[in-house]
């Protein structure tokens, strides 16, 4: 079993240090984030050793940075996969989006927009002069 030397799911570690209670998505949210995976690919791959605290550590640091992301999970039996992917969830205080086949994609919202100069910071572009 993939819990093996740890105290469930719930004793996983997680490195975000502000645990925000999660609302349930909306099916409209869910299809909106649906809509932005589609192009992804996966960030972290669960192999046969299962989910251990560096996979989750790594899981928690994308999540930070991404927002949302893929997870290919290499497990065989469907119920295994299920309950690999709703151990992470609960670890990483993530929401899962949708599981298709071995790959799931979670979401969990950013504290703070990411840093950085966005669109509306950035300086208007020049029109270019028409040659006459």
């Amino acid at each position: 079993m993939f819990f093996r030397g740890f105290r469930g799911y719930y004793g996983l570690p997680c490195t975000n240090k502000s645990v925000i209670k999660l609302m349930p998505l909306s099916e409209q949210q869910k299809r909106e984030l649906r809509g932005r995976g589609h192009g992804l690919k996966p960030v972290v791959s669960i192999g046969n050793a299962g989910l251990n605290a560096a996979v989750i550590r790594e899981i928690d640091l994308s999540l930070d940075h991404h927002e949302l992301m893929k997870v290919r999970i290499g497990s065989a039996d469907r119920d295994t996969k299920q309950q690999l992917i709703d151990a992470l969830c609960k670890a990483c205080n993530a929401e899962r989006v949708q599981a298709i086949g071995h790959i799931a994609l979670i979401y969990r919202k950013r504290k703070d927009p990411p840093s950085g100069k966005t669109r509306a910071a950035r300086r208007p572009v020049k029109k270019r002069r028409s040659a006459h």
